[in-house]
This record gives structure tokens, sequence and C-alpha cells, in this order.
């Protein structure tokens, strides 16, 4: 997820500069966690008819592996790299339900939170849609204080988290998949059809406002199309329900469209002309080779492969022309760039674009995930890369406070970010993916450690929270391929 409005216009003869990513959340006093919003449901296992779906619409036998009316390509036999000897399952998935039952809320549950607006709840979601969910983003106490809020709010920690963002229903979506969650996936999924459908659009907008119409931004960003898309695709491949991967097709086509530089099959931060000029920023956290493969398996009819292989050669072009790590932004020559949208600091001392930061923290998990189900040698590379710098720097002890640093991709550009006075869970866990490739000690000790965090739920916990528990998922075996 990205920033869309970031930069203001000049007010009283000075840049105004208020921004609110999804790893720049807004500080605020942590809370109680709330009760869950609704317990887990297992998959279907017989002709179940799912919420939101037509009742004409009767699952495969699961039995039967479902594959896509065209002539896509199916991977060949699953096979898993070893996973740490610390490995919990019922761990991750509390941490799944920890999280869950704070930054996951029902429609119905959200109709006596906001009083003032929830009458015109139907105005989008209409029958068809519901029942509805959505993940909270973090309180707003910069430039969408205002957009984000609802002031009457019967609950006073709500008042500033009523926007939610695609990057976060695209993991919450990939999040109930690997947790057998079919409630919350089928909510989410139906709250990205009702805002497309009353929209008139293909891509989801980055930015929403609770259940209502209010419009934020409606512009996507390119990683939550790619991820709300492999949702899709994987349970589409899980029930065999055509009506997954209809709407998986409605995103792989429009991404192709218009998320995708024609010229270089590199991938684009949006679908605004702010990501396509002469010389666009780049971000490799929204590169998912996974997705990508998927989309080729799925859409025969566009070059996915061309993309899967420019996207890889870039990554490593930029790997290798730095310290190790990656800038949150980079240009198509692989230098690192401040992007267009100022997502990336105000001014010396904040600047993060040259940085492994906010953005480039997905990496590792991105990059694992396809080591884990597929074993691309480049992957391992990119990854081996990755933990040899920061065995290093931690001297082989992942608790080591080497992990908080946000380090540069080029010292001669800028210095390393030592702020930090923790290892933030999800830079933790970033760190530990990287040990995926075959480094057994370090993914053991750093498992280990993973499987001692949960989720904070706090009210500017979104990002950290939901990145730490997709990286447990992923590291504690509960990525499990459907084909």
């Amino acid at each position: 997820m990205i920033c869309k409005k970031i930069l203001l216009p000049v007010l009283m003869g000075s840049a105004f500069f208020l921004g609110a990513c999804g790893g720049d959340d807004s500080p605020s006093s942590p809370i109680n966690n709330s009760t869950p919003s609704s317990a887990i449901i297992p998959l279907p296992t017989s002709s179940t008819v799912l919420p939101g779906l037509s009742s004409a619409i009767v699952p495969v036998p699961t039995s039967s592996t479902p594959v896509p009316a065209s002539s896509a390509v199916i991977p060949g036999p699953v096979a898993y790299p070893t996973l740490a000897g610390s490995v919990n399952m019922a761990y991750a998935m509390n941490q799944y339900a920890v999280w869950k039952s704070y930054h996951f809320v029902n429609e119905e549950d959200e109709i006596a939170t906001y009083p003032s607006i929830a009458g015109d709840y139907n105005v989008v979601f209409p029958a068809t849609y519901v029942p509805a969910g959505r993940v909270i983003w973090s309180s707003q106490s910069g430039y969408y204080r205002q957009s984000c809020s609802v002031m009457d709010a019967t609950n006073a920690t709500m008042k500033l988290r009523a926007c939610t963002v695609s990057e976060g229903l695209g993991y919450g979506m990939l999040l109930a998949y690997v947790n057998n969650d079919l409630d919350a996936f089928n909510r989410m999924w139906n709250y990205t059809r009702a805002y497309r459908a009353y929209h008139n659009i293909k891509l989801m907008p980055w930015i929403t406002y609770s259940f209502h119409y209010t419009e934020v931004d409606n512009s996507s960003a390119t990683d939550a199309d790619e991820d709300i898309a492999t949702a899709l695709i994987l349970m589409y491949y899980k029930t065999g329900l055509q009506d997954y991967l209809a709407d998986a097709l409605t995103f792989v086509n429009a991404i192709w469209e218009k998320e995708v530089n024609p010229a270089t099959l590199l991938i684009y931060s949006g679908d605004t002309d702010l990501w396509k000029g002469a010389n666009p920023a780049y971000n490799l956290s929204y590169f998912s080779p996974v997705a990508i493969r998927l989309f080729a398996m799925v859409d025969p009819a566009h070059n996915w492969q061309g993309v899967l292989d420019a996207m890889y050669a870039y990554m490593q072009l930029v790997q290798s022309m730095g310290t190790g790590v990656f800038p949150d932004w980079s240009d198509a020559t692989g230098n690192a760039v401040n992007p267009p949208n100022g997502a990336a600091g105000s001014g010396e001392g904040s600047w993060t674009w040259f940085t492994f930061n906010k953005e480039a923290v997905r990496i590792p998990w991105r990059i694992a995930w396809d080591y884990y189900w597929f074993q691309d040698m480049r992957a391992m590379q990119i990854l081996s890369k990755l933990n040899e710098f920061i065995v290093d720097k931690a001297k082989g002890n992942p608790e080591d406070k080497a992990l908080s640093v946000n380090y540069s991709w080029n010292l001669a550009v800028g210095a390393d970010n030592t702020r930090n006075t923790a290892v933030p869970p999800q830079w933790y866990a970033a760190w530990c993916a990287t040990g995926i490739v075959g480094n057994s000690n370090w993914l053991n000790a750093c498992t280990t450690g993973l499987n001692a965090k949960l989720p904070s739920n706090s009210t500017s916990s979104y990002f950290s929270d939901i990145l730490l528990v997709m990286y447990s998922s992923l590291l504690n075996g509960l990525f499990i391929r459907p084909f």
C-alpha cells in the first residue's frame, strides 16, 4: 500500500507535509483486546453455498482438483524446504485469532459504532454484497485525520479509525485463506466487490471510508491488487468455485492493463499517471512472485512469465548495486530514488527512500514465499545475500539490536537509520524469513523468538501486527499450496 495524497499545497508560505502509510502509523496508546468478531469457520467439504454468492453455485468436491477453463500451465508437485524445528502451527493460528479480534470488524458490528453514517451503509452494500467485513487501518493524526474520522463514534478508540486500506484487505484475505477462515475471507471479498461495483471500477480503491460511500481516494495500489487476486485464485483452487476465478481474472486483466509497464514489464506502483512518467519510481515490495506465477496459470493470454523474469532481474540489479539490502524505492536504472508522492520523508534526516525501511520490510516475506512454494534459485540468491548481511551485523544472534536498524542501500547516498530503540516485530520477522534458504541455526532461533510474540493490538499497530502474523503464518507452515 502506498500513500496517494501526501504532497499538499503550500500553506502559509511553507510546504505542509502530513502522511500516513502502512508502515508509518500515528502513535497512540495500546488498549485492551476486544471480543473476536466472529469464529473461524472451516472451509466447506460439501456443496455448501457461500455467503454473498449466487445460490446456483455449487463447489467442486474437494477431492477433485479444479483447473481453470483454459490452457493454463499447472506447476509440478509440491515440495517444501525445511522449516525450523520450532514450527508451531497452533501458535500461528492463535496469533491470527488475536489479530482478528482487534483489527477486523463485521459490517453489522460497526453499525453500532458509527451511528451517524451507518444509515447509509446499504448504498454501497446492498444485499448482493453482504455479509461484509473490513480490516481497520490505524488511528490517524496526519493528512487523513479528517477523512478517516467519525467524531460521534460510540467507541472512543474508533473515532480516528474509520478508514480501510486495500493493502490490509489483501493481507487479510491471504491470512483468512491460510487459516481456513471462510467467513472472514468472503466478508473482505464482498467489501472489495461492493466498492468496485459502486464506483464501476475494476481495481480496488486504495483507501475507503468504513462501509460508507464517502470517497477518499479511488486510485489503486498494485501490491493490494496483486494480493487480493492471489487470494481469490488460491481460494478457487481450494474450493473450485468459479466466482472466485472470475473475479480474480477481473483483477488480473486490469493489473496487466494499468499496472504493468508495457515497455519493460516492470510493475508500476499504482494505476495513475503519477507512477508512469519518464523515470518511474518502483517499489520492490510490490513484487509478489507467487502472484505473478498464479496469474500466468489462469491468464495465458498475457506474458506474465516475462513480468516474473523482468522483475527478478531488476531486483537482483538493485541488490547488486548496494550493500545487499533494498531501498524502499528505486528507478529503472536500479538506483534509490525519492518517490513522487512524498511518502518517504519530508526532508534531511527523515528520508527513508534509500533505506531498507517501511516498504522493503515486506520483501523477505514475498521472496521467501516464492522460495517455499517454488524453490526459484533467484529467490535463494536474494534471500541468501540478505541473510548473510544480517547475520554479519547481528553476529549470528537474531535477538541482537542490529535487527532494528534501517540499513542504507548505499552508504554513499545516505547513512543507516539507527533511531529505533527496540526491534519492531515486523523487522524481527522479516529478518527471520531470510534464513529459510538454508541457515537452519538462524531460522530455528528466530522462529522460536517469533513464536513468543503476539500482536500488540493498539490503535497504531495495524502494519506491525498484520505483518507479524503474515510472516509467522509462513514460517510456521500455514502456507500450504492448494495445487
